[in-house]
């Protein structure tokens, strides 16, 4: 269990926002230190024994509180994960997103969430049929989550607005994208749904800010249905993720003469199972049923007895080693456990000082690889 102070909220808040540290590195920092303000204090000196050059500053405790502010300001509330409140299938994400701003009722988020995605050029056959999936989704008692998107994530949440549903935004919770669902964005909050966002209120979304949002998505949700897409798209990238993490993946098929089908056939010839009605959805969702929900992912304590981390000459050797097999093409980390030799302990460390000094990455699959 984690504190519920405001001062605690803060600091967490701010170890999030603090550049190089990644949702990973912020899970080993906070298994390590126990308290994010501990961690906040470390910061510095771990980045500088792993070589950052430059110095390395946290989020000041004044622009913490603006963001707070900002955020219960237009009516939102921030979760800090492995707190009870926030959603316990995102929380047993590895790792879990930090932070997560939702506006409007977060109580859809503790139903079944199934995610509802596909092609923002979608076709009106396409769009019809997810309107009416996600309206008998919503009928079973379950809630849909999409992105906002044009085509078939907008077709999703209009046919879920009467029960709930819960749209997932790159950028803030504020940021509505694009400009022509303003309509169906107030229409969410005014039916009971919510908007989620990990960026902070007021930001404006950037590229780089749509795989986390996809993630999340798919972190959410007990199943995701593509119903079209194209071989390279978003939605496909949010279907691997959630075969990733143990959801169930489903499919739309469609003609092979459009290339918006390609990308969902594709995905039922990897396994996905077919979706032509709700029912399917339910169906697979069987195996979920008295399902017990994950324990919380962080431990809030120090993950080693006093006394036993190891000494910097053992822990440069350890990051040297780390290091030594990194290269610019992704390596999971159960990888770089395996041909290092060392402890899941160490190599988490080692990582996690390697992100901080700006010589290694994560990716949003999950891997690691040289910045």
């Amino acid at each position: 269990m984690i504190e519920g102070s405001p001062a605690f909220k803060r600091d967490w808040l701010r170890l999030s926002r603090t550049e190089s540290v990644g949702p990973v590195t912020f899970r080993e920092l906070i298994r390590r230190f126990g308290t994010p303000s501990l961690a906040l204090e470390a910061l510095p000196d771990l980045a500088r024994r792993a070589g950052r050059v430059t110095s390395i500053t946290p989020m000041s405790a004044s622009q913490a509180d603006d963001e707070i502010a900002a955020g219960e300001g237009m009516g939102a509330r921030l979760f800090i994960s492995g707190a009870p409140d926030f959603p316990p299938l995102l929380a047993a994400v590895d790792p879990p997103p930090p932070v997560l701003w939702v506006l409007g009722d977060p109580d859809p988020l503790e139903r079944t969430c199934v995610a509802v995605v596909g092609a923002r050029a979608a076709s009106a056959l396409g769009q019809r049929f997810a309107q009416t999936l996600a309206t008998d989704l919503g009928a079973a008692g379950l809630t849909v989550v999409s992105g906002l998107a044009r085509g078939i994530d907008g077709a999703a949440h209009t046919g879920a607005r009467p029960t709930g549903t819960a749209a997932v935004l790159a950028g803030g919770v504020d940021d509505v994208y694009p400009a022509q669902h303003a309509d169906l964005y107030a229409g969410i909050l005014q039916d009971g749904g919510c908007i989620v966002s990990e960026s902070a209120p007021g930001r404006t979304a950037t590229a780089g800010d749509f795989p986390r949002r996809n993630r999340i998505i798919a972190g959410l949700s007990r199943a995701v249905v593509v119903v079209e897409a194209e071989l390279r798209s978003g939605s496909l990238i949010t279907a691997r993720l959630a075969a990733e993490m143990g959801r169930e993946v489903l499919a739309v098929p469609g003609s092979p003469l459009d290339p918006r089908s390609r990308g969902g056939n594709d995905l039922i010839r990897q396994g996905a199972a077919i979706c032509e009605d709700a029912d399917d959805v339910l169906r697979a969702l069987g195996g979920f049923a008295g399902m017990a929900e994950p324990e919380l992912d962080f431990e809030m304590e120090p993950d080693r007895t006093p006394g036993s981390a190891p000494s910097e000459t053992r822990m440069e050797a350890i990051r040297n080693r780390v290091f030594d097999l990194m290269s610019p093409s992704p390596a999971t980390r159960d990888e770089v456990v395996r041909l290092s030799g060392l402890t899941v302990a160490d190599v988490n460390a080692a990582l996690a000082e390697l992100e901080l000094s700006g010589r290694v990455v994560f990716t949003s699959g999950g891997g690691v690889a040289l910045a």
